[in-house]
């Protein structure tokens, strides 16, 4: 039994699927994996089956749902399952190879040695860390998290990530109910969640590196509602009553 759970939502992800899960069995330290398909069209789940009736049947693990239903509820779904099954350290993490497996435990360790709460695979937090963006993909990202920095006053470089380790205390103490936004900004409500609680957060440097195989599932609706999403937050940080700080 491992104590980490790496969730990885998929939709058409058959190019990378098989080989991000090999990649990160090939890690020295042992982590499970619970893969979110929504209904892909290609076989994506079909592929994770065979890897579980052949090879992982007790660490590899899928949930199936039926059609795109946003990142956010898939990420909402694994973390209570994650619970459920007694994990103590939770991941997100992307299937294209954007996020180097090799940096899992890097995640792992300002968690579980440094005492942190949530570590973040930061791209911005020692400049601009991004291979083979277009340009302009590459500054809508970073001012966004110098927007929601300016707007929230929340001090992380990288709020957008979607590269992260969580303590179960994190996502127990989170009401996991009332996140409301599903595409960018579930990344962006989840971290400001957990720093408006009190939790400690800490920035690893990562590089990403965009895909090579697949399609990109981002579009303009995502980003309008961290736009938008953002003063929400805002708005909440005045007036909402956020969940106390669990003892330790």
């Amino acid at each position: 039994m491992s104590d980490s759970i790496i969730i990885i939502p998929t939709y058409n992800e058959k190019e990378n699927i098989e080989k991000i899960i090999r990649a990160i069995y090939g890690l020295e330290k042992s982590f499970h994996i619970l893969v979110i398909d929504d209904g892909s069209p290609d076989g994506t789940a079909k592929i994770v089956h065979n890897l579980i009736d052949t090879e992982f049947k007790d660490r590899l693990f899928i949930l199936e749902r039926s059609g795109k239903l946003g990142l956010g509820t898939a990420y909402i779904k694994g973390f209570k399952w994650a619970l459920e099954h007694n994990y103590d350290y939770i991941f997100e993490m992307d299937a294209d190879f954007s996020h180097d497996p090799n940096d899992v435990p890097r995640l792992y360790a300002a968690c579980h040695d440094e005492g942190y709460d949530v570590a973040i695979g930061s791209r911005y937090v020692s400049g601009v860390n991004v291979v083979n963006w277009p340009i302009g993909r590459v500054l809508m990202s970073y001012f966004a998290s110098k927007y929601v920095r300016f707007v929230t006053g929340f001090k992380v470089h990288d709020t957008t990530a979607g590269f992260k380790c969580y303590k179960r205390r994190v996502l127990e103490t989170i009401e996991l109910d009332k996140i409301r936004f599903k595409g960018y900004a579930f990344q962006i409500e989840m971290k400001f969640t957990a720093y408006k609680i009190g939790f400690k957060i800490k920035e690893v440097p990562v590089i990403f590196v965009n895909r090579r195989e697949g399609v990109s599932k981002m579009n303009g609706g995502i980003f309008g509602e961290a736009f938008f999403g953002v003063m929400r937050l805002r708005l909440d940080g005045w007036i909402r009553k956020y969940p106390a700080l669990p003892k330790t």
